[in-house]
């Protein structure tokens, strides 16, 4: 067994896309309209489907809002240099909810940033 995918619903899939590719350096992997259910589902992740755990961004055609909820904590992706990497995710006009530095409990270096729809994804630094 493995997981697969998380799955986002998101309010603008292109721009979506573009966050997740061009910010942080993910590739699309596959992108698939369903008419007759009016979404559209694209796949992003750093490696391929058969063997990355990649995102799921689904957009429900129409006018949508969503909310995050209390239940949802965010999104982890390891990286070599938090500080760098916060740097260029706010080069590139990313949204740093929490600047990189130690942990709250701990050495840990991270940092939290936002996605377009307010999705938290944290940045831990490789070990």
């Amino acid at each position: 067994m493995r997981m697969l995918h998380t799955m986002l619903r998101v309010r603008d899939l292109d721009v979506s896309i573009r966050f997740y590719t061009e910010v942080l350096g993910m590739k699309l992997l596959r992108r698939q309209d369903y008419p007759s259910g009016e979404f559209t589902l694209a796949f992003v992740g750093y490696g391929d489907e058969t063997d990355h755990t990649v995102l799921e961004l689904t957009y429900n055609w129409g006018d949508h809002t969503y909310d995050i909820g209390t239940g949802y904590g965010h999104i982890a992706i390891e990286v070599p240099d938090v500080y760098a990497s916060a740097d260029a995710i706010k080069a590139k006009g990313g949204k740093i909810l929490r600047e990189a530095g130690p942990m709250n409990a701990g050495s840990t270096i991270i940092a939290f940033v936002a996605d377009p729809d307010g999705y938290p994804i944290e940045l831990i630094g490789k070990k």
